[in-house]
Order: C-alpha cells, then sequence, then structure tokens
C-alpha cells in the first residue's frame, strides 16, 4: 500500500501511498531534534483538513493557522486553546480525493503539536521516544479500525448503560434524589441509572457517605434496582489524609501498603482536593488495584452501586504540586516546559517528580485516568460478575477497553451545546464509542428552551446524561412546564424506540472497532462539503440527526448528502444531490432523518431499558431507489460478561 524512502540530506522520511502517489509524510522538511528531554519531529501534510488531537475544545476539523494543541491532562472547565483533561496523540487526515490515513505517536510525556499553514505539522515532546503508527485506511472508517487494532477494541457496555441517565451536584440528601426518581417515575419519563455527586459522602471522603443526609441511600439504591433501575456514584483519586489514625480505613491501609504517589524524600505526596488535604493513589502499582478492590467491596456491602464515575482523575489538584511545592530539578522545571495551562507542569496538579511504581510522574501524568479505569473496571468485574459500566473524565489511547467519557464540565450556554458535537465525534475517531455532554449544561443556569433543545441533541449522545452543579434550579425533565417535560419525554422514548439499533452499533464497535457517533465526511468521503460539518452528525451509517443548536427559531438548516434521505418520523423521502436543506423544527421536534438502503431494528419503548427489551421489536425499512435495504441485530442479556465471545447471542441480519 505505501512505499518509504530515506534521504541522508536533509535527513528524513518519504512516506508515499502507492496507488495515488500522495506523499503522506516528509520529514525532510525541518530538522529532527533528539535529546533527552527535547524530542521535535515535523512533517508536511497533503492537506488541510486535519482530525483528531485531542482533548481540546473546537471545532471537529482544525485550523492550521499557526494553532498549538498541548497534550497534557489538566482539570480545566473546556475552553478553547486549552489543555483539557485528556491526552490522545493521534490524527486524522483527509486526503484530496476522498482517501484518508492516521498517525500515532505512542508516547505518554507532555506535548504539544504545533499545526502550521503550509500545511505542516510538528510533534514536539519532552520524554519517551518517537514510536509512530502510522494507519493506511484508505476508507476514513477503516483508518479507526486500524487504530483500534493497536489501542484496543471498546468494551461492550451493558445495554442499561445507554438508558437516560441523571445526576446533579448537590441534591443535599439521598431523600432528594428518591423524590426526583419519583417524580420522573410519576411522569413515565425513561430512566435507566441515578447518580450522585461528592454530596453522597461524609466529609467529602471516598468509600463513605453521608450518615445523617444520606442515610437512606442504601434504601434507594434498593428501590432503584427493584423498578430495574440502576445507581452510579462519584469517586476521586485523592484519599484523604488528615484523619485521626484508626479511623478511615482507605488512608490507614494505603499507607501501610505503601500505595501512595511519593515526594522525592519518599514520603506521600500531599495535595488538596475536596476533603481538604490528600494522598494519590497510584496506580502504576498492581499492589493499588487489589486495595481499591477491598475498599470498594466493603463500600459496596452497604451501597450496592451498580456503575462507578470516576473524576479529578488527572490528577486533580487544588495546590500547584503539593502543600510543599516541588523541588527543583529537570523534572519539575525541564529545559522546555510545553504551552500548557498555568506555564507549569504542576499547574493544578502533583509534581511531575512525584515517584510512582512504574516511573516518575513526569512520565505518568497522562496516563493517570486510564491506569485507574483500569483498576476501576476489574474491581467492577469482581464484585458484580457483569459488565463494568465506567465513565472517566481523564483519559488516554486504549481507554475505550475499560471506560466511556464525559466531555467535562461544561457551562449551561448555546455555544457549549454545539461544542459537544465536535467532542463527541472527535471521541468516536479516539476509540471512545461512549460518551456524551452534561445535557442542559453543568454550570450556570439553563433555560426552558435550551434544556429542551439540548435534551433533544443529548437524547442521541450515545452516552445520555442530564448533570447539574450545586447552587443551580433543577434542569431534570420533571422541572419544566408540561409542554417542555412532554417533549423531553418524546424524545427520550424515541432514543429508548431506537436501543436496539443503538446497542447493535456498540456491538459493532466492540467486534472491529467502528464509530458509533459517526461525522457525515465518514459516510461521504468524497464529498468535499461534508469535511467540516460538525453541527449533525450520524448514528452508525444511516441515521442523520440535525439538532436545532440556535435559540429562538423553530426551522434548522442541515446538510442532506446526496441521495434518498427518509423522515424518522412520516416516511416521507426527500431525493438530494447533497445540498443544504431548510427543515421546520418547533420546540417539541427534532430532526431525523433515515438513509435509503436502511434496515433499523426498534422495540415498542418503556420507561427503563429493563422494561423495553420485553417490549415487541419491529423494523423500520428504507427502501434504495433499487428498492433494497440492510440491516442487522445483536442480542443478548444486556449484562453477562463476553457474550459474543462465549456465543451467547443471537445476530440477525435482515
Amino acid at each position: 500500500l505505501y512505499s518509504v524512502d530515506f534521504s541522508r540530506d536533509p535527513f528524513g522520511v518519504l512516506l508515499r501511498r502507492r496507488a495515488t502517489g500522495t506523499v503522506l509524510l516528509n520529514t525532510t522538511v525541518a530538522p529532527l531534534i533528539f535529546a533527552d528531554q527535547f524530542l521535535q519531529i515535523s512533517t508536511s501534510l497533503p492537506s488541510r483538513f486535519l482530525y483528531g488531537l485531542g482533548e481540546h475544545r473546537g471545532t471537529l476539523l482544525h485550523s492550521l493557522d499557526w494553532s498549538t494543541l498541548t497534550l497534557w491532562a489538566r482539570d480545566v472547565a473546556p475552553t478553547e486553546s486549552f489543555n483539557l483533561y485528556g491526552a490522545h496523540p493521534f490524527y486524522l487526515l483527509m486526503e484530496e480525493g476522498g482517501d484518508a490515513h492516521g498517525v500515532f505517536l505512542l508516547n505518554s510525556n507532555a506535548m504539544e503539536v504545533a499545526l502550521q499553514p503550509a500545511p505542516a505539522l510538528t510533534w514536539r515532546t519532552i520524554g519517551g521516544v518517537l514510536d509512530f503508527y502510522i494507519f493506511l485506511g484508505p476508507d476514513p472508517n477503516m483508518v479507526i479500525q486500524q487504530y483500534q487494532q493497536v489501542i484496543g477494541f471498546p468494551a461492550m457496555p451493558p445495554l442499561w448503560a445507554l438508558g437516560f441517565h441523571l445526576c446533579r451536584w448537590g441534591y443535599g440528601s439521598s431523600n432528594n434524589t428518591w423524590q426526583t426518581v419519583r417524580a420522573m417515575r410519576n411522569y413515565q419519563i425513561p430512566q435507566d441509572a441515578q447518580w450522585n455527586d461528592i454530596d453522597y459522602m461524609d466529609g467529602y471522603r471516598d468509600f463513605t457517605f453521608d450518615p445523617q443526609k444520606f442515610a437512606s441511600l442504601p434504601s434507594l439504591v434498593e428501590d432503584l434496582h427493584k423498578h430495574g433501575q440502576r445507581y452510579v456514584m462519584i469517586l476521586d483519586p485523592g484519599i484523604s489524609s488528615t484523619n485521626p489514625h484508626g479511623s478511615y480505613w482507605p488512608f490507614d491501609e494505603g499507607l501501610r501498603r505503601g500505595l501512595f504517589l511519593n515526594t522525592t524524600q519518599g514520603q506521600p505526596l500531599i495535595g488538596q482536593v475536596w476533603p481538604g488535604y490528600t494522598a494519590f493513589a497510584d496506580f502504576s502499582n498492581p499492589d493499588t488495584h487489589q486495595w481499591w478492590l477491598e475498599n470498594l467491596q466493603r463500600f459496596h456491602a452497604h451501597v450496592p452501586f451498580d456503575g462507578l464515575w470516576i473524576d479529578m482523575n488527572e490528577p486533580s489538584n487544588f495546590m500547584d504540586g503539593s502543600e510543599e511545592g516541588c523541588p527543583p530539578g529537570e523534572l519539575d522545571s525541564p529545559p522546555y516546559t510545553p504551552a500548557v495551562l498555568g506555564d507549569s507542569l504542576s499547574a493544578k496538579t502533583v509534581c511531575a517528580s512525584a515517584k510512582q511504581k512504574a516511573s516518575v510522574h513526569y512520565n505518568l501524568h497522562n496516563l493517570y485516568g486510564l491506569m485507574e479505569a483500569k483498576a476501576t473496571a476489574s474491581a467492577l468485574i469482581q464484585i458484580r460478575g457483569k459488565r463494568p459500566f465506567i465513565i472517566s473524565r481523564s483519559t488516554f489511547p486504549s481507554q475505550g477497553r475499560y471506560s466511556g467519557h464525559w466531555l467535562g464540565d461544561n457551562r449551561s450556554q448555546w455555544k457549549d451545546m454545539y461544542y459537544s458535537i465536535p467532542g463527541l465525534l472527535s471521541f468516536s475517531l479516539f476509540g471512545i464509542p461512549l460518551v456524551g455532554a452534561d445535557i442542559c449544561g453543568f454550570s450556570g443556569s439553563t433555560s426552558e428552551e435550551l434544556c429542551t433543545r439540548w435534551m433533544q441533541l443529548g437524547a442521541f449522545y450515545p452516552f445520555a446524561r442530564n448533570h447539574n452543579t450545586q447552587n443551580e434550579k433543577a434542569q431534570d425533565p420533571t422541572a419544566f412546564s408540561p409542554a417542555a417535560r412532554t417533549a423531553m419525554k418524546d424524545v427520550l422514548l424515541t432514543r429508548y424506540s431506537l436501543l436496539p439499533f443503538l446497542y447493535t452499533l456498540f456491538h459493532r464497535a466492540h467486534l472491529q472497532g467502528d464509530t458509533v457517533a459517526r461525522p457525515l465526511f465518514f459516510e461521504f468521503p468524497q464529498d468535499v462539503a461534508t469535511l467540516g460539518l460538525d453541527r449533525q452528525f450520524l448514528w452508525g451509517q444511516s441515521l442523520l440527526v440535525t439538532p436545532v443548536l440556535e435559540p429562538g427559531v423553530d426551522s434548522v438548516t442541515g446538510y442532506i448528502p446526496r441521495g434518498v434521505w427518509y423522515d424518522f418520523y412520516t416516511g416521507s423521502s426527500v431525493n438530494s444531490s447533497g445540498e443544504m436543506l431548510k427543515m421546520s423544527a418547533p420546540l417539541e421536534h427534532l430532526n431525523l432523518h433515515v438513509r435509503e438502503g436502511a434496515i433499523l431494528p426498534t422495540q415498542k419503548p418503556g420507561v427503563t431499558s429493563e422494561v423495553t427489551r420485553g417490549n415487541p421489536l419491529r423494523l423500520i425499512v428504507a427502501l434504495s431507489s433499487s428498492a433494497t435495504a440492510w440491516g442487522d441485530l445483536f442480542w443478548d442479556d444486556g449484562e453477562s460478561l463476553d457474550t459474543f465471545e462465549r456465543g451467547s447471542y443471537s445476530y440477525l441480519v435482515f
């Protein structure tokens, strides 16, 4: 598929695609610099159509006009140009003519990728080695499949993970949490899982719950289970370090076994997080995984949770470095510091010089969330014996094998709703299909109109959770007027009716690395009009979602790729030559179109995925112009481990 040529002077490598002669890499354009803490290599690019390189907030298609993307896990509300929670040193590039290739740099150190209008790209990392993987595609779907052959295919989620999740910080008590669950049931609004944020804990300490305000938590969880619903709560990696000896087992035992990040002096590094002073679990140590499991087992005996939400795992620290700052030296003050927020590697995290079992934190920082997810998935399997459900804030390549991701602390603003779409699609590229943003926005105050539109969009996030911060008015569906509430309920029922289709897409992701939420250009790579589209997306090959992303409108303009598309609700068809189409979009309506030639398996929706599972199925058949159609359905018990691998499933082709 390709040829490689080495050049001695100027030094470099040229990689060509044989079929077209396109030069995919040419590193002779600038010198290679290969020093202990400074590695830099540049290449020309065959086009300006570049995607990936996370985690950042921005358009799906990157601008090459002198933008520098920094990769260093950081706790900060998503903001354009900042390095965010995860690190994904992978890009996808669309060549002229519709071919695609991908490049992955397997390197966990702090890094910058400088994009230049030539077009060209410079990788700059301050540790490790240059270990590149090139994926030849030639189709964008195949590039992402090939990338996942290296980093691992995503885990198959349990069916309930694909239902609607509800959360907020600041329910204040288990009884208030319970009230919300009851209100949802009262209006028969679908809900699979109820969550709690840190306010359930006693003094914000992991593996505890508030004995006054959350006294009824075990009863709430029992009630959820009786109704076929699930419970998920938050966990942080910072372990409270100031309790009297003998009063807090997680810290005492972690200290006894030597499981925390240490300073260069060999003492536990102490930072500050929600409970106050904390030590940080070292998940690069296998012994920590055992301790984590034991803590979770002890808590599960009181509160039988079903899934876990792992937050603050960049790791986040309210101090820079530690209570004592960081020592002088080339790890905390390297010869070159990439353009990280805060201008220091230790800004709002731990010292880069901190010692971990596997290496120094300098090398392991971007891997922290991945290692915690691995420990958590393993613990959940041992405790529950079923498929684990985990949502993590910090991520690294291969994260999809262990967890999903939410896009962090967004705001209740229209632009945040728009930015969730490129966020969603980028994580599809990174092999983490179970992804979504906080529906209706986390911080700030939502409006009824914004929340209605966001619930319509969010009903088509692969991971659909409405989440809110403390001291803001409620934004769950029951908090709004009857009209808004009904619109939210209707779109959730639409999602639940499509669970067989969505579940099958996740099976294909697990089996071979297909994307679930998919950019339009993946299906129409030769149509240049699709290359910048990030206000619409597809589920799989065949369901087109065109949400309203601005206030005060009753119509939306979206791109309809070439071919026949059918209105999901009415079956009326539009035969497009590849054009922008203005569609009616009153407040209660989300535009959905089915592509010709598709068969979608659906089910009569119920109030939980468990109820829905038992309902009659039906097929939506969208005939192509030549009167053919194809679809498939993967079905199993929805939660057992390795059902495909064990042959405990049905797979039907229509």
